[in-house]
């Protein structure tokens, strides 16, 4: 071979390879453009792909336990999340990146988005908490604690502890990670809601063993045939003070009427 020739002949087939490798980069992009373009249709579902990316596939929670699930929550509930992440009671930077421009309008629609879907709910895992730990976790959730004035979880989140409408969210379905994680931030006071905030005054009288009973019991437990939210609260326990608390109400129906906005 000629000297230099063997160089030359190299690089003109790197430059063909690359060439080809460049052509055939532009072919894909350009198909998966053209098919985006073809399946993309002007839905909430659509629109809500950002919020599925960590929350599961329509809001079903995500797999690694610290992203909840959306779907079928109270549509109230979830408006009102919303706010707090927007307005700095709750504290995750990318959920408040991400919303900080949407209207209110636009924020309940997807929030009605979500609570309209009926997906079903995954077996819960079994617990491996000692039997003692969960043996607490059920009385605190079911009965509470009158002589710390802790209302049993069932007071408030249905009997069912499926929600009560329409802004009380279920208990059943979210991961040990995620109930342990929302009752620290309450009581570290890195989680608020409206005046008075009930649960951060319940909570307060929470121990830390106290939480972590309740969220083991909680996860543990299997979804009742109907997971819909209670319409109504059940009734005080004896013995127990009347629970105030200040969640914000659903907006003025005018602004139902207003067009969202991004």
């Amino acid at each position: 071979m000629i000297p230099g020739m063997k160089t030359t002949w190299i690089h003109s087939l790197a430059c063909k390879m690359a060439a080809v490798s460049l052509a055939g980069c532009g072919m894909l992009l350009t198909g998966a453009v053209a098919m985006a373009a073809a399946l993309f249709e002007d839905t909430m579902a659509q629109r809500t792909l950002a919020c599925t990316a960590c929350h599961g596939p329509q809001g079903r929670a995500a797999p690694d336990g610290y992203y909840p699930r959306l779907a079928g929550k109270p549509a109230g509930y979830l408006y009102n999340q919303l706010l707090n992440f927007r307005e700095g009671r709750r504290h995750y930077g990318l959920m408040t990146q991400l919303i900080a421009p949407l209207s209110d309008a636009y924020l309940l629609e997807m929030a009605q988005y979500f609570a309209g879907l009926e997906v079903p709910y995954p077996a819960p895992p079994a617990s491996p908490a000692p039997a003692a730990v969960l043996r607490l976790g059920e009385q605190l959730v079911m009965r509470g604690d009158v002589n710390r004035q802790v209302p049993a979880c069932v007071q408030c989140h249905g009997q069912a502890m499926t929600g009560v409408a329409p802004a009380v969210p279920g208990l059943l379905g979210l991961p040990r990670d995620y109930l342990n994680a929302q009752l620290g931030a309450w009581k570290a006071g890195q989680r608020r809601a409206h005046a008075p905030d009930c649960m951060k005054d319940v909570v307060a009288r929470l121990s830390l063993e106290d939480i972590n009973a309740v969220a083991s019991w909680v996860a543990a437990q299997p979804l009742p045939a109907d997971t819909h939210p209670a319409p109504y609260p059940s009734a005080a326990q004896p013995g127990m003070d009347t629970l105030r608390c200040g969640s914000a109400a659903l907006p003025a129906p005018s602004l139902l009427e207003t067009k969202a906005q991004k």
